[in-house]
């Protein structure tokens, strides 16, 4: 229960990363180093069980790697010559968190819930970003609204209420044809890194929907550099009014976006 990831190399002894985002350390699990027999073993355990798990599936196969979300448990499988060995980790999510237990302020709060259109939540890795989010989209569905998500892979540890939707497969436009007509409350897009996931996120908001978006970033203004390479400058505003930035679990940075034109 205290073990954030699990890191399986050929050649190399298992690791355990425990602790929580910001305070954790890495650990040696075995006095045994792992070999490719016994890498390939958990490969074919770990496919061969997720296909007999309904709650289980295999996101993204192809001839090298393997992303598969078992449970509560997301697992990258990397095999040569993509690596120069075979790589396994283990993500496992701790706790999952309510919005109330972020103690926010209340016209934070209120922002988030009546006022923010167009959310974006970032941070580095481990920060907290899809905790967070997910405690959003549960305060959501708790007031009466639909909310749906957009992911890739689907890893949010979410209600059934909820619908998780995978880009991987769905091809070009179909995800903007779904969230349209099926006319969700609110729409969470986790892990937005590539440009169609900005122009998803960008043609959603211009079109009415409230978004939620999560991204990677090192300080705010990063999550504003991502979107400027991809949108006019004037558009910004319409399409991101609020910017959340993690760090260890916790919001460290709050900034609200305008336009201002001055002399």
């Amino acid at each position: 229960d205290t073990t954030m990831s699990l890191h399986l190399r050929e050649g190399c002894y298992p690791l355990g990363k425990k602790g929580r985002p910001g305070a954790w350390e890495l650990v040696q699990l075995s006095d045994k180093k792992l070999t490719t027999e016994d890498m390939q073993e958990y490969a074919k355990e770990i496919a061969e069980k997720t296909r007999i798990d309904p709650r289980s599936f295999i996101e993204i196969s192809t001839r090298c790697t393997t992303i598969v979300q078992y449970k509560n448990l997301r697992i990258v499988i990397v095999r040569p010559p993509v690596a120069d060995g075979w790589e396994i980790t283990v993500v496992h999510p701790l706790k999952q968190l309510t919005l109330e237990e972020y103690k926010l302020p209340e016209d934070l709060l209120e922002r988030i819930k009546t006022k923010a259109r167009g959310l974006v939540i970032c941070g580095e890795t481990g920060s907290g970003k899809s905790t967070f989010a997910s405690a959003i989209g549960m305060s959501f569905l708790k007031d009466k609204k639909i909310v749906k998500t957009v992911e890739s892979p689907r890893d949010l540890q979410l209600p059934d209420d909820i619908t998780q939707y995978s880009k991987n497969f769905v091809r070009e436009g179909e995800m903007h044809d779904i969230l349209l007509l099926s006319r969700p409350d609110n729409i969470l897009f986790d892990e937005m890194r590539s440009t169609p996931d900005f122009e998803l996120y960008t043609d959603l908001r211009l079109g009415g929907s409230n978004m939620i978006g999560v991204l990677h970033a090192a300080q705010p203004i990063d999550a504003i550099q991502r979107f400027l390479s991809r949108i006019e400058t004037g558009l910004i505003p319409n399409v991101v009014d609020t910017i959340i930035f993690m760090e260890s679990g916790e919001i460290k940075k709050v900034f609200t976006l305008r336009m201002v034109v001055k002399m």
